[in-house]
Formats: structure tokens, C-alpha cells, sequence
């Protein structure tokens, strides 16, 4: 029973910060949809950025924008950047790991593209170095953070959309991270290709 009751507590958790979130973030993800719509009507591409389990939201982000979310469409253009072993280590083995995303983006990205930087306290090196060099290429971000968005959050710009799930659990900023992208795929789509409702 015990162990069942534990089972029980991680859902109404989990319950009780979705509805939280549900309150909370939909103008900021609607904000990063439509910049995200502006991007890719412009024939810009998106560059996704995270550490760890993020890493790992990040390649069903950009799986789901390459190959299909909901309906049948055209595919868009999507990258995880810590999708690539061999790069990410030969920028570990030849500068650092600070650098691991920064020099993608200064290599791969161009005015018009938007950068995504998922974490769950928004302190990691690697991305805070990955914003500033979205900014030297005039690249706008969108951050998906737990709620102070960490040191992220004092180097963004003006341009730049910070969702800010509302909760210091890394498990519960991870599954709502999911659940923001599903939301940003949805809008994407929708605004793109129309309802297939």
C-alpha cells in the first residue's frame, strides 16, 4: 500500500503543478509560438540546446518539428545541438564544454534563426554561453526554465521569451517541459497548416 501511495503522491503532484502552469504560462508559450511561426515563414530554422534530460526533451522537440507532431505536413527545420557526439566531444576535447553549444551556433546559425535553451535551474555554463552567442548573431531565444529561470534569465533580451515552468522539482520542470513543447508544436502547426480537427 505504501508504495502505491507513493505512486498516487507523484500524480497529484504532478497534477497540482499543471494546473498551476495552466494558469500561469500560456501567454508566454503563445508569444514563443508566434515567434517561432515568424521564423519559419521566414525560412529561418530553430537550434535546441539542453544538458542531460533536457538534451533528451530537445530531440523529441526537434523529431516532432522534422517529422510530424499531430497531422501529416511539411517537415520543418529543426536542430538539436547536443544531438551530434562526435562534434560535441571534439569541441570538449579542443576548447571546453563551456563551448560545446556556443561555437554550433556561431557556426550554424544566422540572423532570422531562434535558439532554444531548455534547464531546469538555468545556471549551466555551456547555456548561458550558448544565449550570448545567439545574441552576437542577432538570434533571438526562448528559455524553458524551472520558475527564477536562474542565471539565464539576467542575460536575456528585451526580444528574447523566458517559460518559466512554476516549480524548483526538476522531475516536475521536466515533465512540464514536455508538455510546453507538445504545446508549442501545436501552435506551430496550427498556426502554419490550419486545424486537422
Amino acid at each position: 500500500m505504501e508504495l502505491q501511495e507513493r505512486v498516487i503522491n507523484q500524480f497529484h503532484e504532478h497534477m497540482g503543478c499543471a494546473a498551476y502552469s495552466a494558469e500561469h504560462l500560456p501567454q508566454d508559450i503563445a508569444i514563443a509560438a508566434q515567434m517561432l511561426h515568424q521564423c519559419f515563414i521566414q525560412e529561418g530554422k530553430i537550434l535546441i540546446c539542453g544538458n542531460g534530460a533536457n538534451a533528451a526533451n530537445g530531440h523529441h522537440f526537434s523529431a516532432a518539428l522534422l517529422s510530424r507532431f499531430k497531422q501529416e505536413r511539411p517537415s520543418l527545420p529543426a536542430f538539436n545541438l547536443a544531438a551530434d557526439s562526435t562534434t560535441m566531444n571534439a569541441i570538449i576535447r579542443d576548447s571546453s564544454f563551456q563551448d560545446v553549444f556556443a561555437k554550433q551556433i556561431t557556426a550554424l546559425g544566422q540572423q532570422g534563426d531562434i535558439v532554444i535553451v531548455m534547464s531546469e535551474q538555468g545556471n549551466c555554463g555551456n547555456l548561458i554561453q550558448a544565449i550570448q552567442a545567439a545574441h552576437n548573431r542577432d538570434m533571438q531565444v526562448i528559455s524553458i526554465t524551472g520558475q527564477s529561470g536562474g542565471d539565464m534569465a539576467t542575460i536575456l533580451d528585451p526580444g528574447d521569451v523566458a517559460i518559466r515552468i512554476p516549480s524548483d522539482n526538476n522531475v516536475n520542470i521536466l515533465q512540464l517541459q514536455l508538455v510546453t513543447i507538445h504545446c508549442l508544436c501545436d501552435l506551430i502547426d496550427f498556426q502554419l497548416f490550419g486545424s486537422n480537427e
